[in-house]
């Protein structure tokens, strides 16, 4: 149950952040000035933190979605499969967040 609320949340920060893209994109087509004010504020550490937040949520989402294609064709119905495909959700969503997020800082 607290992974289906947390495949909520999951998509309510996606569209935060997508509308975070949209601030930037609009940024970068303004020009050289509009861009430099919205880089100043993306570039801060505090934003880095919301980057990496929004990526484990987009994989999170990812990797839940996946999950949810298999029940739609009734597979992994048992208590046993559930909490293993469960579990297999949030450490896949924590090691591609890492791995991601790795290779963005080199």
């Amino acid at each position: 149950m607290w992974l289906s609320s947390l495949h909520r949340i999951t998509g309510l920060l996606l569209s935060a952040g997508a509308i975070a893209l949209a601030v930037w994109l609009i940024g970068l087509a303004g020009g050289p000035q509009s861009y430099g004010a919205v880089h100043e504020v993306f570039a801060a550490s505090w934003f880095k933190v919301l980057l990496v937040g929004w990526t484990f949520s987009f994989f999170l989402h990812l990797a839940n979605g996946v999950r949810h294609l298999a029940w739609d064709v009734g597979a992994g119905f048992d208590p046993r499969t559930i909490n293993a495909s469960g579990l297999t959700v949030i450490v896949v969503a924590v090691l591609a967040t890492a791995v991601f997020s790795w290779l963005a800082i080199l």
